[in-house]
């Protein structure tokens, strides 16, 4: 049997790291984190209240943010704002961007 040589294992250990971090769940994002607080972020688009955020309208969800990278068929995805957290495609926040 073969042992690996010290370079080897070396080269290995931060591809191991990475596919360790992809292979756990992404947490989502919950209403009242400081970063939900940050950014306006509601886990439902239609209970956002248009007086507190007018830049909101009818129809903006996360699911069409530019920011937003959904996860296959899941009703959650990634955001570019919130690293290692989710938010729910039907959520909205206040740096809402337009899909190109």
């Amino acid at each position: 049997m073969a042992l690996l040589s010290r370079r080897t294992l070396i080269q290995l250990v931060p591809l191991l790291g990475t596919g360790l971090a992809r292979a756990q769940p992404q947490s989502l994002l919950q209403e009242d984190d400081d970063e939900a607080k940050a950014t306006g972020y509601h886990a439902d688009a239609t209970r956002v209240d248009k007086a507190r955020f007018p830049k909101y309208a009818a129809g903006q969800t996360c699911a069409n943010c530019r920011l937003y990278a959904p996860d296959g068929s899941k009703p959650s995805g990634g955001c570019a704002l919130f690293y290692g957290k989710d938010v729910l495609a039907k959520g909205w926040c206040k740096v809402w961007e337009k899909q190109a």
